[in-house]
């Protein structure tokens, strides 16, 4: 069963330990099965009380997953190794369309602003026990969130969307609880999840968002929290349209105990309007960041939320990093005041490449997905060869396992680094990868 590894260890977190370092070591691969729980016991001369502990350990780190009757196994890529471990950096000469990353062009100059910024913290500089926002930036933040009918609540500033999303679901949820998550869909957040021993249950995506006959089965399932993206979806570019916000509420109105997670990441290069579910459940939180349209450097991100969740996230925050640099905050204000970036400007320029680029590909036969956002995503029945046939033609895609699931394969081609000549071109190169094989929708 486990080869010549052998697990070793008399408590439980010896037990783990050992199983882990397997795992870390490569001598324990994804996929193979443990031994029955009471078998390891006798093996070890110890309860089977503890090796039921270790896994359960285990379970909750992320290294295995239990499945019934079926027993315990090494997960098929355990929560120690992150999705972007998949693909590497794209060789010399070779045109990178899988990083993620915006388009620097696009993005706002620095140099001034934080000047202004150093300017204005010579004179008062943030000591220890102000108040952990920036008032104008809080201010500024609500007024937006308002402008896009987003549900009234109390606003807090946390290091970029992914650590929000995180702070939330500690906030409600504990390890094995299930979260209800997009697929395809943010491969950081299916990183995350099982890395907080939380269970990802898959939720299907289309053009329009989750699928609600999907997010209802996840629900009735046990489910505890749900994860959507309103607009620009990664790697799909979905974008949750007026028709199915409502069907979406309506499932949510028969599930408000549900904590309900909102990420709009795509705020600032999406002209899209915004279709908001908070408030449609009883526990939510809404989560931007500035990271797309300012810089994902500037690691911030507005968080608002019902009073309960926001009052947890803000106590735990307050207990660990205290708080976001103000220097950061007071930055993004400036941005914001300036007008340093024209929202429709910058979706423009995206939507030209992404139309143009899945336009082309639809003229060529080539089924593709982009309704908001930087990516495109193809469904392929082969991603592993259309990715090698695609870097052989000089360009590098995103493999989909880096954002899947239980879907069908894909690949995702980031649109930023592209200029209107290379859209011929990169289509004819998916086109001849693809092959004759097209499969038709996301799973």
């Amino acid at each position: 069963m486990l080869g010549e590894y052998r697990i070793v260890g008399r408590r439980a977190s010896e037990i783990a330990a050992s199983v882990e370092s397997g795992v870390g070591a490569g001598e324990l691969e994804p996929g193979q099965v443990l031994p029955p729980m009471r078998e390891l016991a006798e093996q070890l001369g110890v309860n089977p009380n503890t090796v039921a502990a270790a896994y359960r350990i285990l379970r909750e780190r992320g290294v295995i997953e239990t499945a019934g009757r079926r027993g315990s196994r090494v997960r098929s890529r355990p929560a120690s190794t992150a999705r972007d471990a998949l693909w590497a950096e794209a060789p010399e000469g070779v045109r990178d369309l899988a990083a993620g990353n915006p388009d620097p062009a696009l993005l706002p100059g620095l140099a001034e602003v934080f000047a202004a910024v150093a300017a204005e913290y010579d004179r008062a500089p943030t000591m220890y026990g102000q108040p952990p926002m920036d008032p104008e930036f809080a201010a500024l933040a609500r007024a937006a969130l308002d402008a896009d009918g987003v549900a009234a609540g109390p606003v807090a500033v946390t290091s970029g969307a992914l650590d929000a999303i995180e702070r939330v679901l500690a906030a409600h949820l504990r390890p094995g609880d299930a979260v209800a998550v997009e697929d395809p869909g943010w491969g950081s957040m299916l990183d995350l999840v099982p890395a907080l021993g939380l269970r990802p249950v898959p939720v299907a995506v289309d053009d329009e968002g989750p699928v609600p006959d999907a997010v209802e089965q996840a629900l009735r399932a046990g489910a505890r929290a749900l994860v959507v993206t309103g607009r620009a979806q990664n790697p799909t570019g979905a974008a949750i349209g007026a028709g199915r916000a409502v069907e979406l509420r309506a499932v949510l109105a028969g599930h408000r105990g549900v904590l309900l997670i909102e990420d709009d990441h795509g705020h600032g290069i999406v002209d899209l309007p915004l279709q908001t579910l908070s408030g449609a459940t009883d526990r939510w939180a809404f989560v931007r960041s500035v990271a797309k349209a300012y810089g994902p450097d500037l690691r911030v991100a507005l968080l608002t939320g019902d009073p309960v969740t926001l009052d947890r996230v803000a106590g735990r925050q307050r207990l660990g990093p205290g708080w976001v640099s103000r220097l950061l905050q007071r930055t993004v204000v400036h941005l914001w005041r300036s007008g340093a970036v024209d929202p429709a400007e910058v979706a423009r320029a995206y939507a030209i490449r992404r139309d143009g680029l899945v336009h082309a590909l639809v003229e060529r036969g080539v089924p593709a997905h982009g309704r908001s956002g930087m990516n495109v995503w193809v469904p392929v029945a082969d991603e592993t060869g259309v990715v090698a046939r695609l870097m052989h033609s000089g360009w590098a895609v995103a493999p989909g396992a880096r954002f899947r699931m239980t879907a069908a394969q894909g690949v995702r081609l980031t649109v930023s680094p592209l200029t209107e000549a290379d859209i011929g071109p990169l289509a004819d190169a998916v086109a001849a990868a693809v092959g004759p094989v097209r499969p038709l929708t996301y799973g």
